[in-house]
């Protein structure tokens, strides 16, 4: 779905600094489907598709693909985009990624996802010892497949507290559901120090993320709410656009 949104702002035009070389996805079935769109081949393995000496490999596959594939990446000269941000709440990973990258002159460039305002998050915590939080709210139906879930939450009527610990634990119970913690995390105190709380809401449809980043004399609050993942997607164009653009924000 999310790499559907940037093949198709690639077809638009949103992407014309860019020729998109291939893909590779988690079936042989979904990655030719999506190359027809694009215009372009698919490939069978991270191998192959760095022999076409890529300058950026774009994931919006999963976390799983992130702590299989960064390190090959970066240490074959090619630069990282990353949506699944959640593989690196793994510090010994994050640190790898980090050596790996500077060794070879790489870079990780990390999409916001769902969220956003890390120019502001990184700054307050450069000025001091930042404590650093994010609340998230979502429906009882999208808990459903996770340890959060119980039966009653369908039924019940008011909102109902199902999670409270930090980024590093929050990711572990719910790899796919909570990458914008461990993104607020990186940006702050680290998977460890960031709190996270979650909330299941009645009727709810999306999610509510909201972060909070607090020094001495400031806080910061980025309060973003989607009613389904497509910001995801269009948070990894906005990113590649940043990366060839004039004017960088």
């Amino acid at each position: 779905y999310l790499s559907n949104i940037v093949v198709d702002a690639y077809n638009k035009g949103l992407l014309e600094e860019y020729e998109l070389v291939g893909v590779l996805g988690r079936s042989r079935e979904a990655s030719e489907m999506l190359a027809q769109k694009a215009g372009c081949r698919a490939y069978d393995t991270i191998e192959e598709l760095l022999e076409q000496k890529p300058d950026y490999i774009a994931e919006a596959a999963s976390g799983q693909a992130g702590r299989d594939y960064a390190e090959t990446i970066l240490s074959n000269g090619c630069n990282f985009a990353v949506l699944s941000i959640g593989a690196f709440a793994d510090q010994e990973l994050y640190e790898r990624v980090i050596k790996t990258a500077g060794q070879h002159g790489t870079k990780v460039h990390i999409a916001s996802g769902a969220i956003g305002g890390f120019d502001v998050l990184r700054t307050v915590s450069l000025m001091g010892a930042v404590t650093s939080g994010i609340e998230t709210r979502k429906g009882p139906a999208s808990l459903k497949g996770t340890p959060l879930f119980e039966e009653h939450l369908m039924s019940d009527s008011e909102t109902s507290h199902v999670f409270e610990g930090n980024a590093k634990k929050a990711i572990s119970l719910l790899p796919t559901k909570v990458n914008v913690a461990v993104a607020t995390a990186l940006a702050t105190a680290g998977a460890e120090k960031t709190s996270v709380n979650i909330y299941s809401v009645p009727g709810m449809v999306g999610d509510d993320h909201k972060i909070t980043a607090e020094i001495e004399g400031i806080k910061a609050v980025v309060d973003i709410y989607s009613a389904t993942s497509e910001i995801a997607g269009w948070s990894l164009v906005a990113l590649l656009r940043n990366l060839v653009s004039p004017i960088m924000f």
